[in-house]
Order: structure tokens, then C-alpha cells, then sequence
């Protein structure tokens, strides 16, 4: 997808976890996050938008200590936070918008520049969290193929590219992703020393089949399989589901 494309997501997502959470009410529970209420899913998400637009219009070559990041996730009396979320986002796609494409800045995932990346991220970890703020409503929402193929590929190779983290399994399990509505295969394997992405569908323990809208929201644990088809053995997707945790850097 091109960057556009990416802003263009993040633009819509962005307004529509502001309509569900506006319909919800700050105190309604977030299923896909338990523990969090529709003001902590707006709070979260809004310093996300404001310390990825920071990186952005600031040019920062390096990541924000701890302490500095705390800034973009000040809390503010409930009847602001819906409002601020908007103007976070609304900033957020106005200054990716209008950077410059050759940009230099700070980035955790490999991608073609750093524009690409922030628009990538932010695009995909808009939509993520308005499925969460779907959940409230007991609704989930539905993204076109590419997009959903997009962020499956962020995911895999992205995220789960990278060395260490909880994604390991001993004795090795695999598992095939078959999306009928794109052109796109992936078979993941969880071993020992970590996760190991094959491009297409090959041999697996497990085989997961169905849209790629449905995909993307089982592989973000946002999402069951009811609209999906199942062979293998099921125990892979529960290993999945207790040990993919995604993280910043």
C-alpha cells in the first residue's frame, strides 16, 4: 500500500473509534481489552497518535525516555478526553499528510522510509483499537483485503520478525494463514529459538482459512473463528493467542 493509502485508513479508522466510543460512553467495557474501559482505550490511543506525530514533525533520531513519553498520555477529566482523541488524530493525519517524504526520524520496524513506516503504524494501530472500540458495542469491523492483507504482513514480518520475545514453542508448531479473498498465503512457524515466517502456504499443524478482514482481527487476538475454517489442530491458535504479544520496540 502507499503512504496516502495508509493516511487515508488511519483518517477513517480514527473517526470511526471516535463515533463507537462516543455511542459506547467512557464507562462501557472493552471486551478485547480486558480490564479497560472506553476511557482507557481513548486515552491509550491518543498519546499513541501524539508521540507518533512528535517523531514525525520533530525529526527525533532517537526514542523518547520514559519519562518524556508520559507527556503524550497526560490525563485529562472525562468530559475532554473524547475531544482530545479527535484532535490528536486529526493532527496526526494532518502532519502525515504534509511531511516531507524524505522525512529522517526514529523508527522500530523496517519500511521503505521513515513517512512510510509512522503512516503503516499508525494506520494499522488505529485500526486495531477501533475494533476494540467496536467490541463496547459488540460489533466488529471489517477492512478492505489489501488493507487487512497489509497488516497481517506487519505483523508477521514486522513485529514478529524480529529476534526474542514470547513467540517460542518446544517442540515446534506451525501454522498456514489462507485468506480466500486477496492473493496472499503465509505459513508461521513457532520454534525453540523463536518465529519463522515462510511466504505462501505450505504444510502446517494448523490451517487457517477464511477473509483477510477475519484474519487480521485473530492475529491482533481481536477476533474469534466463527467466520473462519479450521484444520489441524487447534492448540497452535491457543498458543498463539497466550504468547503473541506485540511491543513498541
Amino acid at each position: 500500500m502507499r503512504i496516502a493509502e495508509h493516511i487515508a485508513a488511519l483518517e477513517e479508522d480514527g473517526l470511526r473509534l471516535a463515533e463507537a466510543a462516543g455511542r459506547a460512553g467512557l464507562d462501557a467495557h472493552v471486551p478485547t481489552c480486558p480490564g479497560w474501559q472506553v476511557r482507557d482505550l481513548l486515552h491509550h490511543v491518543s498519546g499513541v497518535h501524539r508521540w507518533a506525530r512528535a517523531h514525525v514533525t520533530t525529526g527525533r533520531r532517537l526514542p523518547y525516555a520514559t519519562r518524556e513519553e508520559a507527556e503524550f498520555f497526560a490525563a485529562v477529566d472525562d468530559d475532554e478526553l473524547l475531544d482530545r482523541f479527535r484532535e490528536g488524530h486529526r493532527a496526526l493525519v494532518d502532519a502525515l499528510a504534509a511531511a516531507d517524504e524524505n522525512v529522517e526520524c526514529w523508527t522500530f520496524l523496517p519500511a521503505p522510509s521513515p513517512l512510510a513506516f509512522w503512516a503503516r503504524r499508525q494506520a494499522h494501530e488505529t485500526a486495531v483499537h477501533r475494533a476494540d472500540a467496536d467490541s463496547a458495542l459488540s460489533t466488529v469491523p471489517s477492512w478492505d483485503p489489501p488493507f487487512a492483507a497489509d497488516g497481517i504482513d506487519e505483523l508477521l514480518i514486522g513485529f514478529f520478525g524480529r529476534p526474542g520475545g514470547r513467540l517460542v514453542a518446544d517442540p515446534p508448531l506451525s501454522m498456514a494463514l489462507v485468506p480466500t479473498d486477496v492473493d496472499a498465503r503465509w505459513t508461521t512457524y513457532i520454534e525453540p529459538a523463536g518465529h519463522r515466517l515462510v511466504a505462501g502456504e505450505m504444510p502446517a499443524q494448523l490451517t487457517v482459512t477464511g477473509p483477510a478482514s477475519e484474519l487480521y482481527l485473530l492475529l491482533w487476538n481481536r477476533g474469534g473463528t466463527e467466520r473462519l475454517e479450521l484444520r489441524g489442530d487447534a492448540a497452535v491458535l491457543e498458543l498463539w493467542r497466550t504468547r503473541a504479544a506485540v511491543t513498541w520496540s
